[in-house]
């Protein structure tokens, strides 16, 4: 079962901002990579992952869910394809 529907875009903060304003909602479930994190500073932070750390940069979770209807989909995929 699918609980997050991730996305990656280069313009990502565009992206939100534009999904926003049209009445879709956002998130970015995991904006740090996880050896920058606090937790890990001491055993991984002085890694350097270019790769993870762009795809925490240009990832976004679109709205999911099984009581979305069939038109409240359809509003997302046309707004994602318009942009």
């Amino acid at each position: 079962v699918w609980h997050l529907f991730v996305v990656r875009t280069a313009k990502r903060n565009d992206f939100q901002k534009y999904l926003q304003d049209h009445g879709i909602q956002t998130v970015i479930h995991y904006p740090i990579a996880p050896h920058k994190q606090v937790a890990y500073r001491d055993q991984l932070g002085h890694l350097s992952l270019p790769r993870t750390e762009r795809i925490h940069d240009t990832v976004l979770s679109l709205p999911i869910s099984p009581v979305m209807s069939k038109e409240q989909v359809d509003y997302v995929i046309d707004r994602v394809n318009i942009f």
